[in-house]
């Protein structure tokens, strides 16, 4: 099974050999934890939960540290599940890191957009506001006209 957790560090550049800067996301991969495998005879379906980002065992739910201290596990942050084929032999307590991949392999990664609540049109989307002079108090960040009133009539 080729599956591994992580969490976006930051964006940083590569420079390719014609010079070009190519933008680029640090992710801290794994390591992670196998904390169950589901079976077809007892759960319906083949998958297994892996978890990632040891924490302080006091930011767990009581169920979620006893799901975990049943195979000696560390207190994990993010518990995940995946489906795999049926002919993956995957232990509980097991332990993946990044070296399940080789260098210049594809993989696919699925994330979470960070939420920004209930943003102005200047965040949401990127209007530049009014003036901050000539007698605006208070239309710094409001958005003003944003469409045509007659030809194309439409935003």
């Amino acid at each position: 099974m080729k599956a591994i957790l992580g969490r976006k560090v930051g964006m940083t550049q590569i420079f390719n050999e014609d010079g070009e800067a190519i933008p680029v996301t640090v992710i801290e991969a794994g390591p992670c934890y196998v904390t169950q495998v589901n079976t077809l005879e007892r759960d319906g379906y083949e998958a297994v939960q892996l978890g990632f980002e040891e924490v302080k065992p006091q930011r767990l739910s009581g169920g979620e540290k006893g799901h975990l201290t049943r195979n000696q596990l560390p207190a994990l942050r993010h518990l995940r599940e995946f489906r795999m084929r049926k002919d993956e032999e995957i232990e509980e307590g097991q332990r993946f890191l990044v070296d399940v991949f080789e260098v210049g392999e594809r993989v696919d990664v699925v994330g979470v957009s960070k939420g920004r609540g209930f943003a102005g049109v200047m965040k949401r989307h990127g209007f530049g506001g009014g003036p901050i002079t000539h007698g605006q108090s208070d239309r710094q960040r409001a958005p003003g006209s944003i469409g045509a009133c007659a030809y194309p009539g439409r935003v």
